[in-house]
């Protein structure tokens, strides 16, 4: 499974980037992208997926908030 890089911009506005065949390349890129930016609110991201389509339900869900330790 390829890995997917994606530009997101406010308010969840996902941009395909490139598709990167190793982690290691995606990365890179990723780290590359992030320093460049100067638009705090623009995130860059990579996710393991089979499919664009796939990438882009995965990154467009809502996430649970970390728990961390015992209440």
């Amino acid at each position: 499974m390829p890995y997917f890089v994606y530009q997101i911009m406010p308010p969840r506005q996902l941009m395909h980037l490139q598709t990167c065949d190793n982690y290691q390349e995606a990365r890179t890129l990723v780290r590359q992208r992030r320093q460049l930016e100067i638009d705090a609110k623009v995130e860059y991201r990579l996710i393991f997926a089979h499919q664009p389509g796939e990438a882009e339900k995965l990154l467009s869900a809502p996430r649970d908030e970390r728990v961390i330790g015992e209440d």
